[in-house]
């Protein structure tokens, strides 16, 4: 039992440093006006001050407004695609599922500024066409546009994949007794990929409520401002506003927790044991007549979603100046040149990057192998605990995280603090990105018998070694493609990299925003192209180790 107990120690050290710690002071800054002195005098005392800005009503509606209406714009798009994929065989089906993959992979800072540059006055389409739809992007069904351009990916894959599983056949078998295509649609099929349908909806409105970029690039143009802009603007302007920004704060994480009740609330009862022990291989329905007008849906929405922002993203990066406009003798590598120089802040911010997501990647999924390991084979009564709290930062905004750092480590009484130094940045990814190696061990240790380890207990293994030469082997593929996703988001990060980066380094995403901000719009769009190529990159081999682990168990 000492092993055990050591590794559960080693666990709940670690989640209350990377996940409760920053949570935990958000809180007490929320309630203790005076806590960045050391002082707990006033609880409270700020609070009807905050509550009472004639600003705040407005950040908490504008959130749930467009949190909502993204969701609702998702769902538009991706419910039919993922039906018709999951349903009927739909030509070029492995083509559409790429190009539908890209938009979730192109932050989404840098897909809103291609939005800008390809729709604005005097940009590439109007140069294109002589018409241009500036008035249209920069308002709010502009930014909800491009967001769910951005996101419906989700909702996309997450219903095809549950309604090809089992909805079909079974909608199939209602058929067969008697029930109308649509009457089965509805009854059978559609309430076997709730949960699914449900669960992506549930994180696209919490990646929209988080979302710092966006909002920052195009909604604050129409004077259209949002918590995560709110909360940042407290820590920008002088007089910082800790206790503002930490319950603004505490407001932004109840709307995100609030969002996984009604998620639990609507798929309650709803879970259903739909395979019978014998997989069922089935063939997609034709879409016969339809194909024609799928096959139009499919296409205009990968242009949309797809083509036009990376377009504008390469046509920027590859042209000399955005005021000689599309024109051959303005075609330049001189972006690229510029980022590659030597001694170039781009190589050092991209090392930068690199160097933390690595590291992240590698903190994360040795926590995360080892969290799944002590809630499964290390049963105690605070398994659930460490459970909930591994996936705790699902629930807890990019921007809140970055707060409750700055706060838990500016205590004046702190004898060492990471802040501003890499440090912080590290433990920052690290929260943020836990729950996906946590999950991606979980799921891969329930699929492996207790027999290897007794067996190795039986020749005389040690639990250490048992872990090191068994469990975590057997761990390896699942645990790595959960890693290289890992160091595909923290490579990109921005809202905590715009909070916490120390004075004097600077990261890829923090790099890109600067050069947008500064006006060389052309490097920050030649690095987010080596950026987006990185990501994808990453990204396939994660899928190919996911399923080649998949194969091998």
């Amino acid at each position: 039992m000492l092993p055990h107990r050591s590794l559960l120690t080693i666990c709940i050290g670690t989640l209350a440093a990377l996940v409760v710690v920053p949570l935990l002071f958000v809180v007490l800054q929320a309630s203790f006006p005076d806590l960045a002195q050391g002082s707990f005098a006033r609880p409270l005392t700020h609070l009807e001050d905050t509550l009472r800005d004639p600003a705040i009503p407005g950040l908490i509606g504008n959130t749930l407004k467009l949190g909502l209406a993204v969701v609702l714009a998702s769902a538009l798009l991706g419910i039919p695609l993922g039906v018709l994929r999951g349903l009927f065989d739909v030509p070029l089906a492995r083509l559409w599922d790429l190009a539908f993959l890209v938009p979730f992979m192109v932050p989404p800072y840098i897909a809103a500024m291609g939005w800008i540059l390809l729709l604005q006055p005097a940009g590439f389409l109007q140069q294109l066409s002589g018409l241009h739809l500036g008035g249209t992007l920069f308002s709010f069904l502009g930014v909800v546009l491009v967001m769910a351009l951005n996101l419906f990916p989700v909702v996309y894959f997450a219903v095809s994949r549950a309604v090809a599983a089992s909805g079909s056949r079974l909608g199939e078998v209602a058929q067969i007794f008697g029930a109308s295509p649509w009457h089965a649609f509805l009854r059978v099929t559609l309430p076997l990929a709730l949960p699914a349908l449900a669960a992506s909806l549930l994180l696209v409105f919490a990646a929209t409520i988080e979302e710092y970029g966006t909002p920052a690039v195009l909604a604050s143009n129409v004077g259209f401002f949002v918590l995560v802009t709110g909360i940042e603007q407290r820590f920008s302007d002088w007089p910082i506003d800790l206790p503002g920004a930490a319950v603004l704060s505490v407001i932004l994480m109840a709307l995100a927790l609030l969002a996984y009740g009604a998620q639990r609330w609507v798929t309650a009862g709803r879970d259903y044991e739909t395979q019978t022990g014998k997989p069922v291989v089935r063939g997609a329905r034709p879409l016969g007549p339809w194909q024609a007008p799928a096959l139009l849906l499919f296409s205009s929405v990968a242009v949309l979603a797809t083509l036009a922002p990376l377009l504008s993203i390469g046509a920027t990066a590859f042209t000399g100046t955005l005021s000689g406009g599309l024109a051959w003798d303005n075609l330049s590598l001189r972006h690229f040149d510029a980022l590659f120089a030597q001694g170039s802040a781009a190589l050092s911010a991209l090392a930068t990057s690199l160097a933390l997501a690595t590291g992240t990647a590698l903190l994360t999924g040795v926590v995360g192998a080892l969290l799944a390991y002590t809630v499964l084979r290390a049963p105690s009564r605070s398994a659930g605990v460490l459970d909930a709290l591994a996936i705790l930062p699902n629930a807890m905004p990019g921007i809140v995280v970055a707060v409750g750092l700055i706060l838990a480590w500016n205590q004046p009484w702190l004898p060492f603090t990471p802040y501003d130094t890499w440090l912080i940045l590290l433990l920052a990814y690290a929260c943020l990105l836990l729950p996906y190696p946590a999950r991606y061990a979980h799921a891969a240790l329930r699929q492996i018998g207790h027999n290897l380890e007794a067996g190795a207990f039986v020749h005389g293994a040690g639990f250490w070694t048992t872990l090191r030469r068994i469990v975590l082997p057997l761990l390896g593929p699942s645990v790595g493609a959960a890693m290289l996703l890992v160091f595909a988001i923290a490579s990109r990060e921005l809202v905590a990299s715009l909070l916490l980066t120390p004075t004097g380094m600077q990261t890829v995403s923090l790099f890109i925003w600067r050069q947008f901000d500064q006006g060389s719009v052309g490097q920050g769009m030649a690095m987010s192209l080596i950026t987006i190529a990185i990501t994808c990159t990453l990204l396939v081999l994660a899928s190919g180790l996911r399923r080649w682990s998949v194969r091998a168990r």
